[in-house]
């Protein structure tokens, strides 16, 4: 029973963690921002784009790169 325990722990803390990165994905069209991403939003679609890709492999609606973005600071998040 101990050996189990961890591998519980370790899922029930990943699983939420996960669906919290995948609500939050660039470019769907459904979701348009009045204003265009800038740095934060660049940044953080950074830290998300490997989870996006994954996403966008399946569900083409889904974009990895936001398109209504400032410009060199949301490029800038983004590559940081």
């Amino acid at each position: 029973m101990t050996l189990k325990t961890p591998k519980l722990y370790t899922t029930l803390l990943l699983l939420p963690l996960l669906f919290l990165f995948t609500a939050c994905t660039a470019g769907d069209a459904q979701f348009v921002q009045v204003e265009p991403a800038g740095f934060w939003y660049g940044l953080w679609h950074g830290m998300i784009s490997f989870i996006t890709l994954i996403i966008h492999i399946f569900n083409e609606n889904v974009s990895v790169y936001e398109v209504n973005n400032t410009g060199g600071w949301y490029d800038f998040g983004f590559l940081l």
